[in-house]
């Protein structure tokens, strides 16, 4: 099936609201950090620098996978989840080593620190768009079909787990499920597996103390405001502050000490406050635009490949910016979560512009016509 790549032919809308939520969580960056990265000269400056240098390797990123056949990653799924799963263990190994007490999730060489579990999660992505493409006539199959994949991943969710962190756990667990559904794996097996998963999931919840004291801060917010839940007591005090229109950039009152890390998972309260309820309206309208063009890219490509990795890539931004939209505004229990293209965090925006470039050249493929009506029968038997 010939490949044909124009860079005319990118979805420039795409690219346009992709730069819209990296400029605007540039911006908010600065905002919500300038109280709390202050220097020797009294210049709050310290996360907007570190964040404007991963932007810069973000876009490099972005424009390099934008160019180069998606096609070509196929042969790299299986030895990146290798490497991935050899990645974490070397991960817990380390920290475990050193008798350290933190939880396991950055693996440093020399100065340059990554998040191994931002790296698991585009591996997964990419490994089960790959086995789904290659074994779609078997997928129906428990044992040759569905078990493999699933061994796979829940062996990366385990490592994951055990960093600990529990929710970018759940959300693999999320995305390989949504996968798998797609590609037409039974019902029957995914309803055992989430049953299965959920008498897991549950004692391994009960196992750490403050997993469940979450939950139960949760249930009990209106009676916790001092403990458990004073981060998010704050992260509403400062949404109420914003109101409908917000209280103007740069003059949020929750940003002065009051909101923990608000550079961070609760950057959204400080957008809610500075620029109200509107601001964050727009930011999540931005995110189901990214979504409905990534869907869009998919029911426009013409392999499964393809399709699987841009449905993959759409449906964990739009996980990840709702997921963090619920917490900050108390409809979830808290968790760990980051909102793409927004909060602070180098290894997860410089993979998630990494993975928008694969979207876009998605976009830009085209095969012969020849091909494409039998393409178009997704799953064909």
């Amino acid at each position: 099936m010939p490949l044909l790549v124009s860079s005319k032919k990118y979805d420039k809308t795409l690219l346009g609201l992709t730069l819209a939520l990296t400029t605007l969580g540039t911006v908010m960056i600065f905002s919500s950090s300038i109280n709390i990265s202050m220097d020797m000269f009294g210049v709050g400056t310290h996360y907007f620098k570190r964040h404007m240098i991963r932007v810069v390797i973000g876009l490099t990123a972005m424009f390099l996978f934008m160019h180069i056949d998606y096609q070509k990653l196929k042969k790299f799924a299986a030895p990146l989840l290798i490497f991935t799963i050899i990645i974490l263990l070397i991960t817990k190994i380390s920290y475990t080593l050193r008798g350290s007490t933190h939880s396991a999730r950055w693996l440093y060489v020399g100065s340059f620190g990554w998040q191994t579990s931002d790296l698991a999660r585009f591996a997964i992505i990419l490994y089960l768009a790959s086995y789904i493409d290659e074994k779609r006539d078997q997928i129906n199959d428990f044992i040759y079909g569905f078990l493999p994949p699933l061994v796979m991943v829940g062996l990366i969710m385990a490592l994951i787990i055990i960093q600990p962190d529990f929710s970018t756990a759940i959300m693999i667990a999320v995305i390989m499920g949504t996968l798998l559904f797609i590609g037409k794996a039974k019902i029957s097996h995914l309803l055992a597996t989430g049953s299965t998963g959920l008498a897991i999931i549950i004692p391994v919840m009960l196992i750490a103390p403050y997993r469940l004291e979450r939950i139960k801060s949760f249930f009990t917010f209106g009676s916790d405001l001092c403990g458990m839940n004073y981060q998010v007591k704050q992260s509403l005090t400062s949404l109420g502050n914003g109101g409908l229109f917000g209280v103007g950039l740069g003059e949020s009152v929750g940003k002065n000490l009051f909101l923990p890390e608000p550079h961070t998972d609760f950057i959204m309260s400080i957008i809610g406050e500075e620029f109200g309820f509107i601001g964050t309206f727009i930011i999540l309208t931005l995110f189901l635009a990214i979504f409905q063009r990534g869907i869009k890219i998919s029911k426009n490509c013409t392999d499964i490949f393809g399709i699987m990795l841009a449905i993959g890539i759409s449906v964990k931004m739009i996980t990840y910016a709702f997921i963090n939209s619920a917490v900050v505004t108390a409809l979830v229990p808290t968790t760990g979560l980051p909102i793409p293209f927004i909060s602070f965090g180098g290894t997860g925006l410089v993979i998630n512009m990494m993975t928008i470039g694969i979207l876009l050249n998605i976009s830009m493929a085209k095969r012969s016509v020849r091909h494409k009506k039998g393409a178009r029968i997704l799953f064909a038997k």
